[in-house]
């Protein structure tokens, strides 16, 4: 086939390749936070951070908080930098490495990583250590604002830092009468955001750009293996019995708004639509999952409903603050079931989803 480099190539998929593949069944990851039991997909997924930061949070008491004070910002934003370093470093395909997943989630591990965290924004990224597990993780820096999607050959498909839009994520969540839940986050190969090989002639493909090529890492290229990709659909039972599935697009930026919104509605008591459209914010501390897998230390991307009360007191801590538009974080959506009634929310930002019952 032509492609961009005015030459013909091949494609390196066989057709043996895709006579091999079949899609697996596997059982989720499950953590116990109080009355609930959060499931997300495992560490082939980045899933497991929200796992991670619940983890942390265990340790805090959230409860009585505003959600958008600066202890309560604070407090998710620096358990996030740990559990996204924990992503650097230990993620990858458990079918092709073994991954210590019930050290990352032990409270033996978390309460000596909740002790890193103080009053004070953390400007350094420290992934734990697990003895025989992990990569060295190579930190990239960014200077000034990062990249919008949508800019040809870089960034995540579907939400940008600012809320613009270009892309094709999506997420779905549906309960049905007798109580059959899914939660799902398609996504396409958007080759626009993929950079070109230019001795192949043609882009990885969104998902295939996660790799790693250092050797060694749980996250390196290898036939057969899957990327560890950020999409990350979320369920929960509630005192034992099926409640909740949530989710959103927005890649390295999903779980941190999955975490918020799941922390609003525990802790803060929040309906699904309060907790939906509540002010938001993401973290760029920790190096991003798509090319140039850059990084800012620091800097918190808050929408402008936050309080300036709260900024004022985020940026006194050390957080790097920038101050998006009023609704340009999240595009969450969830749906809960308590015996015969079912309740349903939908973000509003950017006029894109939508909650129906029939």
């Amino acid at each position: 086939v032509m492609d961009v480099s005015g030459e013909p190539h091949r494609g390196v998929l066989t057709g043996g390749d895709m006579a091999r593949w079949e899609a697996s069944v596997e059982a989720p990851l499950a953590y116990d936070y109080g009355r609930y039991t959060v499931y997300k997909a495992g560490p082939w997924s980045q899933g497991p951070v929200v796992l991670q930061q619940l983890a942390l949070l265990k340790g805090f008491n959230l409860d009585g908080l505003d959600p958008t004070s600066p202890e309560f910002i604070h407090l998710q934003v620096e358990c996030a930098k740990l559990a996204y370093a924990d992503r650097e470093k230990f993620y990858g395909d458990p079918k092709f490495n073994e991954i210590p997943i019930a050290t990352l989630l032990s409270d033996a591990y978390n309460d000596e990583r909740r002790k890193l965290i103080t009053d004070k924004a953390s400007l350094d990224f420290t992934p734990g250590s697990v003895e025989g597990f992990g990569a060295v993780v190579k930190l990239r820096r960014e200077e000034g604002h990062r990249a919008a999607v949508g800019e040809f050959g870089a960034g995540e498909p579907t939400v940008g830092r600012m809320g613009d839009m270009a892309g094709d994520t999506v997420h779905f969540d549906i309960i049905d009468k007798a109580g059959n839940m899914i939660s799902s986050t398609p996504s396409g190969g958007w080759l626009q955001s993929s950079p070109v090989i230019p001795e192949l002639g043609f882009g990885l493909g969104t998902r295939g750009q996660m790799f790693w090529l250092d050797e060694g890492h749980p996250a390196s290229l290898a036939p057969g293996k899957r990327p560890r990709t950020t999409l990350t659909p979320t369920m929960a039972l509630r005192d034992g019995e099926p409640y909740l599935a949530w989710g959103s697009p927005g890649g390295d930026q999903q779980d941190q708004w999955i975490a918020q919104f799941f922390l609003r509605h525990v802790h803060a008591g929040k309906n699904l639509q309060e907790a939906i459209d509540a002010p938001a914010w993401h973290s760029e501390h920790f190096p991003i999952s798509f090319w140039p897998r850059t990084a800012r230390p620091g800097v918190l991307v808050v929408e402008g409903r936050v309080p300036p009360a709260t900024i004022a007191e985020l940026k006194r801590r050390g957080h790097v603050v920038e101050v998006g538009p009023d609704w340009s974080e999240g595009r969450l959506t969830a749906a809960s079931q308590v015996g015969p009634r079912r309740r349903a929310a939908a973000n509003p930002r950017g006029m894109q989803g939508y909650a129906a019952g029939r």
